[in-house]
């Protein structure tokens, strides 16, 4: 498989890079320093900025999948992309990505109707984070493509357990964290066994 991957110098990004290129697998990664990688025969770099629609065709040309797991670095870098990746994937035929979300884009248990980040349940008084995340899942909701969002509760860099919990569009009950590890673990294993289509999925302890 070829992954054309975004946000590869992150925490999740990097863990999930090593994890693909050691299954064997091709990787074209959009960065803006290619000296934070090194190299890997099977790794291509394109240097270049998530926010450029030309950079992100660039990245995506060769690839069967595309993987996001870029912040929002209080920027509108995470929805300025996703609009490329969009636009990308459907010019070049692109039908599968797959993104790192965050856990307050995940329906609310306590108030039916409302995502987490804008409900009781979080104790979060900045959310614009949250909101730009809430706006790539409303832009993947109206497309045609085949999409994944990985929705991580507090992500400290942790071991690799690997014994989690995870649920379609909702957190699992008294979930409070999840290593970056084992977050870039499963999103590995949702992209290779293609689970949960058009879904987001909440992944915690």
């Amino acid at each position: 498989m070829h992954i054309a991957l975004f946000g590869a110098t992150g925490r999740v990004g990097t863990v999930f890079l090593h994890k693909a290129l050691e299954e064997g697998h091709h990787v074209t990664a959009l960065v803006r320093d290619a000296t934070k990688l090194a190299t890997h025969p099977n790794l291509t770099l394109i240097v270049g900025d998530a926010k450029v629609y030309e950079d992100i065709e660039k990245t995506a040309t060769k690839a069967d999948i595309i993987l996001s797991s870029l912040s929002t670095d209080q920027t509108t870098t995470l929805t300025d992309s996703m609009k490329h990746m969009i636009a990308v994937c459907l010019k070049l035929q692109i039908n599968r990505i797959v993104s790192i979300g965050t856990a307050g884009i995940l329906d609310s248990r306590l108030e039916p109707g409302k995502l987490r980040y804008d409900s009781v349940e979080s104790r979060r008084s900045k959310k614009f984070a949250a909101e730009e995340h809430a706006k790539t899942f409303y832009m993947l909701q109206q497309t045609t493509l085949d999409w994944t969002l990985v929705c991580p509760t507090a992500l400290p860099m942790g071991e690799r357990l690997g014994n989690y919990r995870v649920e379609a569009d909702l957190l699992p009950e008294e979930g409070k964290r999840i290593s970056v590890y084992d977050t870039a673990d499963f999103t590995y294993k949702v992209m290779t066994e293609h689970l949960f289509s058009k879904k987001r999925v909440g992944i915690a302890y």
